[in-house]
């Protein structure tokens, strides 16, 4: 069974893994060339693993349908630095800019690579029933957000009379920056760099609500 969508803590993959990874990513090549080219309703998983040369036993073992394998879910790894470090109450100590530097870690390091990022939300914004997923998706990980940042505020205490920081508010605005810079980035249409949008989205949010 494909395994669940969630941000995870990085590690050191062993050859094995490298493997797994190549034959997700030729899974992914081979559903964005055959959608691109005959549309979403008109392939099929057959054809898909026909032209990656692998079985539909394989194909299931990565991805739990065609819908999936076009916008190429799977685990998300964080850098355990980036992560350690704001657990911890940092870059800044300033919540939103530290939150604004993990989650620059996540558009900025798609597992499956830039263009294939790229293809998908392409993909994506033409089909309805493919970004509504994306986005089910992005909520999908909001546990983990959660959880970021439940640990965060558990280990750097706000300061007395400030306003109540609740984990699951901040988490919902992390999965909203994330959705929006990366819908942005795809409509930019160039190499810019995805944390770039996300800046400027978390500027105009302090801009509005400051």
């Amino acid at each position: 069974m494909p395994t669940a969508p969630t941000l995870t803590v990085a590690t050191d993959d062993g050859l094995r893994e490298r493997k797994k990874r190549a034959r997700r990513a030729a899974l992914i090549d081979a559903t964005h060339t055959l959608v691109a080219r005959d549309g979403l309703d008109a392939v099929t998983v057959e054809a898909i693993c026909e032209a990656a040369g692998v079985s539909t036993r394989t194909f299931f073992n990565y991805f739990e349908s065609k819908d999936d394998a076009v916008l190429g879910h799977g685990p998300w790894p964080l850098s355990p630095q980036v992560v350690g470090t704001f657990v911890a109450g940092g870059p800044t100590g300033d919540l939103v800019d530290d939150l604004e530097t993990v989650l620059g870690e996540v558009v900025a390091h798609p597992p499956m690579g830039h263009d294939r990022f790229r293809a998908a939300l392409e993909l994506a914004a033409r089909e309805p029933r493919l970004l509504a997923k994306q986005i089910a998706w992005v909520e999908a990980h909001r546990g983990a957000v959660v959880r970021l940042v439940a640990d965060r505020l558990e280990s750097t205490p706000q300061p007395d009379g400030g306003p109540v920081v609740e984990p699951d508010a901040v988490a919902a605005l992390a999965l909203v920056l994330v959705h929006t810079a990366a819908m942005r980035w795809e409509a930019a249409g160039d190499d810019t760099d995805p944390r770039d949008h996300l800046h400027a989205v978390v500027t105009q949010l302090r801009a509005i609500f400051v």
